[in-house]
């Protein structure tokens, strides 16, 4: 199903990835399941309640994709059309996000199948809107906070650290975008006749982002770095090595905030990227001074960065050193706030045991994901411990062309949620009542 959110002629197929697809399979299980919505943005919600006095348990998953981008697969190779090659499942979705709800569902089913009961209480949360920045769904959460009660949330999205070795993650990285950009006067002008007379807003732009972030990476305005790195943190990500692997590009070793590992940069740290810049015609350039230059930015920011503070800090960054007439604004209402759970807390614990006794390895430990999840709204509105566990690996091409899930990866995520999910009718759940 092409579930683009970002496309408005896809708004009846999102209702029809819910209403077709998601709620007969949680019905099939013993869910009672809601359709609810919250503006323009449907949403599923199915619950399976046992027993009262056993723990309850949220998951949570995304049935929206970010746009197919069809012409870039490989030949024989579709968005639309779940495609095996290779010990590889092919296709828009299968790892970001519908395959890993369907490995959770499926292992849901395993445990009824063999138990006859899940031993706890169940409730999941379909959204169709995470790719757009999961709009509603904080005021959804909100509106039916009693409705979301739970003891955890356990769910999955996002990479592993690598396509070996089971994660938790405990939380995301914030994230925010942003236009930076210069309106230097109406139309171009030869560049013949007025280059040297006039100012080139092109040139003006790259300077006002270089003075942003230095030559080889490090971030320039100090509201958007961390005071330090709690030690909690460094110590499960000294247990956390990065690798770039078969299909990942090549590490440069020398970007980024000197001083700090890898797993450090990516998982304890503020990363800065311009999306995209553009001045004049870049398809078809001409000989004139343009009139405007734009950039599309985006910081990831940790834990301990002001949220609110962001874009008012670089309004100051830019004033203070010489680029009053730089504009800058949100490019999105919504924004990903940066959470992280506690390593140490005891929910986490019982994942990594759990995991470790169901696959024989030591399960990886990230604070918080690199990158970003609507995780603010169950850590903060609903006040909840978040462990997730993923069933991708980082050179999966998501959101890229030939998106694909290793069905390695398939196999021992659908065996360890299988375990979790068996787990939490047994005794020493955090918590239990």
């Amino acid at each position: 199903m092409p579930t683009e959110s970002q496309n408005p002629d896809r708004a009846l197929v999102l209702i029809q990835y819910i209403e077709a697809e998601i709620r007969p399979a949680f019905e099939a299980l013993g869910f009672v399941c809601h359709t609810l919505s919250e503006g323009n943005w449907p949403f599923l919600f199915a619950e399976r309640i046992e027993d009262a006095r056993q723990p309850t348990v949220l998951g949570y998953g995304h049935g929206d994709v970010i746009r197919g981008l069809a012409d870039g697969w490989d030949e024989g190779l579709s968005p639309w059309q779940m495609i095996e090659r290779d010990g590889r499942w092919y296709g828009r979705g299968v790892a970001d996000n519908k395959g890993q709800h369907s490995i959770n569902i499926g292992a849901i089913r395993a445990v009824l199948e063999t138990r006859g009961k899940l031993g706890f209480n169940a409730k999941y949360l379909i959204e169709m809107g995470e790719e757009r920045i999961s709009p509603g769904l904080r005021e959804l959460a909100l509106a039916h906070e009693e409705l979301f009660r739970s003891d955890v949330l356990l769910a999955s999205d996002g990479p592993r650290l690598s396509a070996e070795r089971p994660t938790v993650f405990l939380g995301s990285r914030g994230a925010i975008s942003f236009d930076v950009w210069i309106d230097a006067r109406k139309g171009g002008h030869h560049s013949g006749n007025w280059g040297g007379l006039l100012s080139d807003p092109a040139i003006q732009l790259a300077h006002a982002l270089a003075s942003i972030s230095g030559p080889t990476g490090q971030i320039r305005i100090p509201e958007w770095r961390p005071n330090s790195i709690p030690d909690n943190v460094r110590r499960v990500l000294a247990d956390c090595e990065i690798e770039s692997g078969a299909d990942g590009p090549k590490i440069d070793a020398d970007w980024g905030e000197p001083g700090l590992t890898f797993a450090e940069k990516v998982f304890a740290w503020c990363s800065f990227a311009i999306l995209a810049f553009e001045a004049g015609n870049p398809k078809t350039p001409v000989g004139a001074i343009p009139p405007r230059a734009w950039a599309r930015c985006q910081l990831r920011f940790v834990v301990g960065i002001d949220a609110q503070d962001i874009l008012p800090a670089l309004r100051r960054h830019l004033d203070s050193h010489g680029f009053s007439h730089v504009q800058i604004a949100q490019s999105s209402d919504e924004i990903f706030r940066a959470t992280r759970l506690d390593p140490e807390h005891p929910w986490v614990s019982w994942a990594v045991d759990s995991m470790a006794r169901t696959t024989g390895k030591k399960p990886a430990v990230l604070p918080n994901l690199g990158a970003s999840l609507p995780n603010d709204i169950f850590s903060e509105i609903l006040q909840l411990p978040t462990v997730w566990v993923p069933h991708s690996y980082p050179g999966c091409s998501q959101h890229a062309p030939n998106e694909h899930l290793p069905l390695t990866i398939a196999r021992e995520g659908l065996a360890l949620m299988a375990g979790l999910y068996w787990d939490l009718g047994e005794p020493g759940v955090p918590g239990a009542r």
